[in-house]
């Protein structure tokens, strides 16, 4: 949080910062970091949570449970594309709404519906997951450069994949931190399924949060903010051009040069 505070104090006061925080002006950039930590946050609370149970709980071994994890892996490894297509076609929208729907249900099925406690809904529940996380991916950067100018994409696509990073360490932390306030080490098998459903409601709330900002930060309002942010740091750009143009001007004609 320290860190956080003096990043916001000190980055606005620098010529040249790290991160222009004129860059969270535009909704589809604030919008795409935070669905980027929201998403990942759920994928890493779900691989934990899921390789927990498989092994700790079912007592199966390690290429076991790699095999269970495919019902999750196969689905994510073909929605991918299609997003990709969907995004290059229609816009970032439908595959963020899709996403955030199919996230939602799987962190409910499991929360509510105990889903890991039978084959049927533990396979249905990981492909879910699947296909929402398969959907996520590519329309964050395209939705975090959306409206950016060319100069400052590659520094907006940065923050969006830093923020994927962050989201997946939150992810393990809080989900971890949850789970272990409610299980024991004398209790670990009686105890898993009913003290992980706080960490599934999260995994459920961060798959919410997926469709609710993909919509918000998809629509024209959100294009709007983006194009005025755009205006802006270009226009600041020139202006920050024409000053060393001038600096430069002025130097060379006070040493004759």
């Amino acid at each position: 949080m320290a860190a956080l505070i003096g990043l916001l104090w000190y980055e606005p006061r620098r010529a040249q910062p790290l991160i222009d925080l004129r860059f969270f002006r535009s909704a589809p950039f604030s919008g795409a970091t935070v669905i980027a930590i929201s998403a990942f946050a759920a994928l890493g609370g779900f691989l934990f949570l899921s390789t927990l149970y498989l092994q700790n709980v079912r007592g199966l071994g390690a290429q076991e449970a790699g095999l269970w994890m495919l019902p999750m892996a196969v689905p994510t490894f073909l929605c991918a594309p299609l997003s990709g297509r969907l995004v290059g076609s229609r816009g970032p929208r439908v595959p963020l709404l899709i996403a955030g729907c199919a996230m939602t249900v799987s962190g409910i099925l499991f929360a509510a519906f105990e889903a890991e406690t039978s084959d049927t809904t533990l396979f249905a529940g990981y492909v879910l997951f699947g296909i929402g996380f398969g959907f996520v991916n590519a329309p964050i950067t395209n939705t975090a450069v959306s409206g950016m100018p060319r100069a400052q994409a590659g520094v907006a696509a940065a923050v969006a994949s830093t923020s994927r990073q962050l989201g997946q360490t939150l992810g393990v932390a809080v989900v971890g931190a949850v789970l272990a306030s409610g299980v024991g080490a004398s209790t670990y098998r009686e105890l898993f399924v009913p003290a992980a459903r706080p960490g599934w409601w999260i995994i459920a709330a961060c798959g919410f949060a997926v469709l609710v900002l993909g919509a918000v930060s998809s629509g024209h309002w959100a294009r709007g903010t983006a194009e005025r942010t755009a205006e802006r740091l270009e226009a600041a750009e020139v202006r920050e051009a024409a000053g060393c143009d001038g600096g430069r001007g002025t130097r060379s004609a006070s040493t004759g040069i």
